[in-house]
């Protein structure tokens, strides 16, 4: 059944992926000032202390959290770990544009997880929508070169965004297949708090090897400091609460079309606060990557 969109829910689907660019963009102009290991921790850690007095109870020692607490040490390594400490990673190499590009590619991974790890059946219309965003990504991959498909040379950042990707489709899976009490999940701050509790600990982690291994230093400025407050609130908490608030109202069948608005508000922002134009190749991989999506989507019969 197809619900009508309202303009409130269109607004709701279209905040999250306007956040998430605009994470991508800042975390690409303070690359240079913040390690990314240590950018995730900062970000997490202060949507933590955000959280906390509003959910404090998931963390109790008589919390449910804790009889499914591998679940959510998973939950939190594949989301606030792993998926947002690669696309930080992926920026020092990589632009804002092609960083929110790949990772359109979402998707694909999703198919081949489910069918991998879940038997689900993969069907024409998905494999074509499948080919068709695999052709977006190796058009971002190859930056609009065949010479250099040919060669397949990929820069850092393409491939932490990659593993980032494989990361948040995992993590989907396993949202799709709850087997966590319900009054957990219905509990959005809660639900979120849990994750971030065992996220932090898997990012501290990183941040303790990024520390160890590179020469790592935080340069402090204003700047930095608006702009860890901005994404804490915004692409950290503001995102995900539309974002669940807007699948309620329209089914994830229908959000999934807002997620790909996301390189679009990367290239529009990068242009603007970056300088990073886009290029021909941007335009035809942003359009068979939304193409593979829409075609992939479609009911048979449609």
């Amino acid at each position: 059944m197809t619900r009508r969109l309202s303009t409130s829910t269109i607004m709701l689907l279209s905040i999250a992926p306007l956040m998430w660019a605009s994470n991508a963009v800042i975390g690409r102009m303070i690359n240079d000032l913040v390690p990314p290991m240590t950018l995730n921790f900062l970000r997490w850690l202060l949507a933590f202390l955000v959280l906390l007095p509003l959910a404090h109870r998931v963390l109790h020692r008589d919390s449910l959290m804790w009889r499914h607490w591998r679940r959510f040490a998973l939950l939190g390594l594949l989301s606030v770990g792993a998926y947002n400490s690669l696309q930080y990673l992926a920026l020092h190499t990589s632009t804002a544009m092609n960083v929110t590009l790949v990772a359109s590619s979402i998707p694909i991974w999703m198919l081949g997880l489910g069918w991998l790890l879940h038997g689900e059946k993969i069907s024409p219309r998905q494999a074509w929508g499948a080919v068709l965003s695999i052709g977006g990504v190796l058009i971002v991959l190859s930056r609009g070169d065949a010479a250099v498909l040919m060669q397949m040379r990929l820069v850092p950042g393409d491939f932490y965004v990659l593993l980032a990707t494989a990361a948040w489709a995992g993590y989907s899976w396993m949202l799709a297949r709850p087997t966590e009490p319900p009054s957990i999940r219905q509990d959005w701050v809660s639900f979120l708090l849990a994750q971030i509790f065992f996220g932090l600990l898997w990012s501290g982690l990183f941040v303790a090897g990024e520390w160890a291994l590179t020469p790592a230093r935080i340069q402090w400025s204003w700047p930095v400091v608006a702009a860890m407050i901005y994404i804490t609130l915004g692409p950290a908490l503001l995102a995900y609460r539309a974002w669940s608030a807007g699948i309620q109202r329209a089914g994830p069948a229908v959000a999934s079309f807002f997620s790909n608005l996301t390189p679009l508000f990367a290239a529009l922002m990068s242009t603007i606060f970056l300088g990073e134009w886009p290029s021909t190749y941007h335009a035809l991989a942003f359009g068979l990557i939304v193409g593979g999506i829409v075609v992939s989507s479609r009911r048979q019969g449609a």
